[in-house]
Formats: C-alpha cells, structure tokens, sequence
C-alpha cells in the first residue's frame, strides 16, 4: 500500500478522537431518536473540548509548497447533491462522493467546497467537523498530490440500522422535529496513484441525513462508528 495511503490512515485515525470531543451537541430531538444506534452517544452527547486540536505537522512537512501551482480556482469540485426527498438514496449518493478524490486534478480547498454543498443548512444539526474530517489535511494532500493520488467509489446497499428503526418504531413522532435519519452505507473504494494502486476495498459507514418534508435531503454528518 501506498505510503501517502497509510499517512491518511494515519492522520484520520489520531485526529478522530479529539475532533469527536470537538464537536457540538446536535440537539434533544435526535438524541431521542438516535441514541439507541451503536457509536450515536459519542456523536452527539461529546462536550467540547478547547485544548482539543488536529496535530500539527512537522516542521519539515509545512516548507513543502501546497501545489505546483499558485491558488486554487474557486471552483466547487465533485457532484452536486441530488434532489430527493429519500433519505437512503441521498446517503448512498453522499457516501460516493465522500470516499472519491482526485489530487492531481483539484485542490483541496475545491474538494472541501464541493463536500459544504451537500450539508444541511441548520446550524443547530450540521456537523460539518465530521465530514472535513474524511479529508486529508493540506500537507497530506500536497504530498498525494505529488504522488498522483486518487480514489473511485463504487456504492452498493443502504439501509437504516435496525436500532434506529426499533427506536423510530417505539417513538414515530420523535423525528418530527428535525427529521434526522441515520443511514448505513457498503461500498467499494479502490485507491490508485502513479505506477501502482490499492484494489477494491470493502468500506462502509453511517450517515446522519435531514430530509424534511419539503426540502430536499441534506447531510448532517458523518457517525463515529457503523451502526448495523
């Protein structure tokens, strides 16, 4: 495997924990809903942390230039989020879109555009730290870059967990208030870069997604853990 490959596991993994702190709590109403999915606790009952921060890169990584070229273009990169009202299909659209990259064709400040495009817009519910967690950071990216770095996804199921539907089940009118629904994603995600690649690798992750009755769905953020 890749070196840039195992960096981003690595970074992605020591940096899990204290953005989980990090993260603000998402409200009372999906708490009710969605405590009884394995892993949901964490996500949203964690306090915030100040002293809680990514770790920083070393001295000799910050002198390497962020991209051959000078600054990004502005654009948005990746797919525009669909306009369904189904909480399954946005999340398996969503979950393609968070497991693909290009770095040798766009920079990372595009990509994070293209992701903030598919979250929902009530402050009280996006939890944007934990989908900008599924990013490399800017050093890494460079180095990706460098190493002609990319990933494709392939989707396959989503459904809800069984717990969530147990819980929604003995509560129907919980969700009613932010219609937030938890969605579980498996998937493929083949990694390549020059010379070589990584094969298709079985993912999977669960999605908290907001579909309201009269707006189309939108992302809400990304579990800590996969509730089957």
């Amino acid at each position: 495997m890749s070196r840039k490959h195992s960096l981003f596991a690595q970074e992605h993994a020591y940096g899990a924990p204290s953005s989980v702190l990090r993260r603000a709590l998402l409200g009372g109403v999906v708490l009710a809903v969605l405590l009884a999915v394995a892993g949901l606790l964490a996500y949203l009952a964690r306090a915030e942390s100040p002293a809680s921060a990514k770790p920083s890169p070393t001295p000799a990584s910050t002198q390497r230039p962020a991209s051959p070229t000078a600054t990004p273009s502005g654009r948005a990169a990746g797919a525009a989020p669909p306009k369904t009202s189904d909480p399954i299909v946005f999340a398996k659209a969503a979950t393609k879109v968070l497991w693909t990259y290009d770095t040798r064709a766009v920079f990372r400040a595009e990509h994070v555009a293209g992701l903030k495009r598919w979250m929902t817009g009530e402050k009280k519910y996006n939890d944007w730290e934990s989908v900008s967690d599924q990013v490399p950071g800017p050093v890494l990216w460079s180095r990706m870059h460098d190493n002609r770095q990319y990933a494709t996804a392939k989707v396959g199921e989503g459904h809800f967990p069984q717990a969530f539907k147990t819980a929604l089940a003995q509560d129907p009118g919980a969700i009613t208030e932010a219609y937030v629904y938890a969605v579980t994603v498996t998937g493929k995600q083949s990694i390549a870069w020059k010379g070589s690649g990584a094969g298709a690798e079985s993912r999977s992750t669960t999605l908290a997604v907001q579909c309201r009755p009269d707006k189309a769905c939108a992302l809400v953020g990304v579990l800590p853990s996969v509730a089957p």
